[in-house]
């Protein structure tokens, strides 16, 4: 959810993208604006885009290192 909204996305194309139901969806998307690690914004009437916020860019990162330390192990080194 937070690499699809780097850049803005609906909650369709979120939706879809984490191959999620809509009731996850909701559940995740809450908990996430909830913490700050997604803004959701109203560009027009009714579109609203979701978009990671600092703070989730952050946490992404966090996760892309732990990835690839855990692959780096994996591997056998």
């Amino acid at each position: 959810m937070l690499r699809v909204g780097t850049n803005g996305a609906g909650k369709t194309e979120i939706m879809y993208s984490a191959n999620m139901s809509y009731s996850q969806l909701q559940k995740y998307l809450s908990l996430l604006i909830s913490q700050g690690f997604i803004d959701r914004l109203e560009v027009g009437n009714p579109v609203v885009t979701y978009l990671v916020t600092p703070r989730g860019s952050a946490l992404l990162k966090s996760i892309d290192t732990i990835l690839d330390v855990l692959e780096f192990r994996n591997n056998g080194y």
